[in-house]
């Protein structure tokens, strides 16, 4: 066609001409960077006196700047092309040495690099390497990125590459695409807690989405009220036999525990093959910081595959993507390091005011809570922000420092404050790099289950669970107490993020013929006979240790145990003779009348899964106080009935359907996983891969709202009630 060529010369003109402008673009940044470099390095000279840039006889102030440019340049080079390779070894080592070893090679490098100078002029002491490399590390990624700011391709480019985002890699959709969907997993932050934290000016940005462009939504969790069940049922459809945190299954002789590896890998693997389907972000999706992986094609930091070796799917994979730029190892290492010192001072004072309730946090608590609110928190956020510049449909990520530290300090205590405080400002960031995507986002806050504060069982009757249960089976009690140890979640991705042997020892095939096993879940206790290879009954049970059922119904520590029997079925024990069969069980009734809406449904669908232990206990819960007694060394717990543990919150934009036609409020993880894939679909429409269509389309029938459950959604006033 006549002109045909020319306008296809004026595209080629087009093109060369931009990439022209960027390679210049970037030249300059180039400049820019080792210029500033090459001046902080001097002013650092000028204030350390064992760093040297000039010879023992002097140099003129020229050849001083020309040895520090040298030196930056130097510098700049080696940080690019060793410490990517350095970081994939560093992750190798304990986490607990994490911070070290960033400074200790960051000032190696620049030790190489002063003595790369010509003549031996640089030189400096190992001590103030440090310090000059880490500071020039920072101002150069402090000017490189304002400098890009200002470019939005070049920002675009650098979040991209900050996130892991692999050169080459497919462009993401252009202009007038469908809005993606970004699901940010609070968790342990309960619906009060929210409301409390808006209310009280903790967290500005959800304030601001609450005010104008979201509603907030309060749901129901299943009895098992902690992250395995709730995140399996969220992005998988099924929490179908996961009884609690931890549980002994007969038939194969296995413990099972959430938080690791071999545990989530099969416990996805039952979803999947029960669903029929891969999960909830199987259409594009990016899975960050989580148990499961949901279907997603894109997973870092994700437990269930995290033993893994293929190709971009490791659990590690996400930290060197993070940590290959120098600036943010150091800048992480230094928070790493303030937050253990933090948490050092919290303890301390805590300690000497006398408060109550309060557990050990000394040991190893420390790093585990610094890696949870700080390295886990930086990995994730930098790998979401690179999935929204990516263009991704769907983003499912787990921010987990509030669950750790309430797990210890308390959920309503001032050091979990802190921490929502932060997360707000995590939230805030993402939503404003969200502005520089090829796509529009929608943002949906939500939890997997909240947090009931109280006293340990051990601390308030001076025995723990398995020695109530030994005691009761006529068995010995041990002097010393074994304490359990805690379920969080960091401590699993903790160990798995640095590669140490899971513990999974002599726990995980527990010894026949010892007694019963007693497994702790927060305030819900599980006690299996393991010479028994079923269900035992409650007959059974009398006949071989008369008085275990009474004791443990009558202690004040437990409200309720649940049984099977012989003569009813399944039955609920409580204080005092109270008994009632499970097909009976009603919400305000009986021994569960203090639980409040949901529990007779809850405890009936847990007592029909194939791996529900002998003797299910929840322990006692005070609606007055909202306290509960956790059976591990938490004050902060959950994984059972009682408080505020059971209610979790969606936040979710307007723009959306409502999570429940008519007001009603979603009960259970498998309900909620049914709303967001109806989000999904709603923004990206049915080719969302979620099994049949109706069944994930289909509007989740009401729940009428019970009365007092719940505040309003929509108020800001501070819940005080129980």
């Amino acid at each position: 066609m006549p002109g045909s060529g020319s306008g296809t010369g004026e595209r080629l003109t087009v093109v060369v001409e931009g990439r022209w402008r960027r390679a210049v673009g970037a030249l300059l940044r180039i400049v820019v960077v080792w210029v500033v470099s090459t001046l902080t390095l001097l002013a650092l000279a000028g204030l350390l006196p064992d760093v040297e840039l000039q010879s023992d006889d002097g140099d003129s102030i020229t050849r001083t700047a020309v040895t520090a440019a040298w030196g930056a340049g130097a510098f700049g080079l080696l940080s690019a092309l060793v410490w990517p390779l350095a970081v994939r070894a560093l992750l190798l080592v304990p986490a607990l040495l994490l911070g070290l070893l960033a400074f200790f090679l960051n000032g190696s490098l620049l030790l190489v690099a002063l003595w790369l100078i010509p003549d031996g002029r640089g030189e400096a002491d190992p001590r103030d390497a440090v310090v000059v490399a880490a500071v020039m590390s920072a101002v150069a990624s402090a000017t490189s990125t304002a400098l890009a700011v200002r470019d939005d391709d070049a920002y675009r480019r650098r979040l991209r590459r900050l996130a892991g985002r692999r050169r080459g890699a497919p462009a993401g959709p252009g202009p007038g695409s469908p809005p993606g969907t970004v699901f940010l997993q609070l968790d342990g932050v309960g619906h009060r807690v929210l409301r409390d934290a808006v209310a009280e000016g903790l967290m500005p940005t959800v304030a601001a989405w609450l005010g104008s462009t979201h509603r907030l939504t309060p749901w129901y969790t299943d009895w098992s009220s902690q992250t395995g069940a709730s995140q399996l049922g969220i992005l998988h459809g099924s929490s179908h036999d996961v009884p609690a945190f931890r549980w002994y299954e007969k038939d194969t002789g296995r413990l099972m525990v959430c938080n690791r590896p071999a545990t989530a890998a099969e416990l996805q693997r039952r979803a999947v093959e029960r669903t029929g389907h891969d999960g909830l972000l199987t259409q594009d999706g990016a899975s960050r910081g989580n148990l499961f992986g949901g279907g997603a094609g894109q997973l870092a930091l994700v437990l269930s595959v995290s033993a893994r070796r293929g190709h971009r799917t490791r659990s590690r994979a996400g930290y060197f993507a993070y940590f290959r730029d120098p600036a943010n190892a150091v800048r992480t290492a230094i928070s790493y390091v303030a937050e253990v010192c933090r948490e050092t001072g919290q303890s301390t004072r805590a300690r000497l005011r006398g408060d109550t309730p309060r557990v050990g946090r000394g040991g190893l608590y420390p790093f585990i809570r610094a890696f949870a609110t700080v390295v886990e928190r930086d990995v994730v956020v930098a790998a979401v922000m690179g999935d929204m510049l990516s263009g991704r449909t769907a983003v499912y990520a787990d921010l987990v420092a509030y669950d750790e530290v309430a797990h210890h300090s308390g959920p309503h205590s001032r050091d979990a404050a802190k921490v929502l405080e932060r997360l707000d400002r995590s939230i805030a960031l993402m939503a404003k790099v969200a502005e520089h995507a090829p796509r529009p986002y929608r943002f949906v806050l939500l939890s997997d289950h909240g947090q009931s504060p109280g006293e340990t069982f051990e601390s308030a009757y001076g025995l723990t669970l398995r020695d109530l249960v030994r005691a009761g089976c006529g068995l010995p009690v041990p002097r010393r107490a074994r304490h359990t140890r805690s379920g969080a979640e960091a401590r699993g991705a903790l160990r798995s993020a640095v590669h140490l042997p899971v513990e999974e020892g002599r726990e995980e095939r527990p010894p026949r013929g010892s007694g019963p096993i007693v497994l702790a879940s927060g305030n819900l206790g599980l006690v299996s006979f393991p010479d028994v290879p079923y269900r035992m009954s409650r007959e059974e049970i009398e006949r071989r240790h008369p008085g275990l059922l009474r004791t443990l119904a009558d202690h004040p520590g437990i409200g309720f145990l649940l049984v099977r029997s012989e003569a009813h079925g399944s039955v609920v024990l409580g204080a005092g003779g109270q008994e009632t069969p499970v097909d009976e069980l009603a919400d305000g009734e009986g021994p569960i009348a203090v639980y409040g809406p949901g529990a007779a449904d809850a405890i009936r669908r847990t007592d029909s899964f194939p791996h529900v232990a002998d003797i299910m206990v929840n322990s006692m819960y005070d609606p007055a106080t909202g306290r509960v007694h956790a059976f591990e060394e938490q004050i902060g717990s959950h994984g059972g009935l009682g408080g505020e543990q059971s209610h979790a919150f969606l936040l979710s934009p307007l723009s959306l359907s409502a999570p429940v036609a008519n007001g009603g409020l979603p009960t259970g993880a498998e309900e909620v996983h049914r709303v967001l894939g109806r989000w999904l679909r709603e923004s990206q429409g049915p080719q969302v891969p979620l099994g049949p269509a109706p069944a994930a389309v289909q509007e989740c029938p009401p729940r009428p709202r019970p009365e007092g459950a719940f505040p309003v959604a929509d108020s800001l006033a501070p819940d005080k009630s129980g």
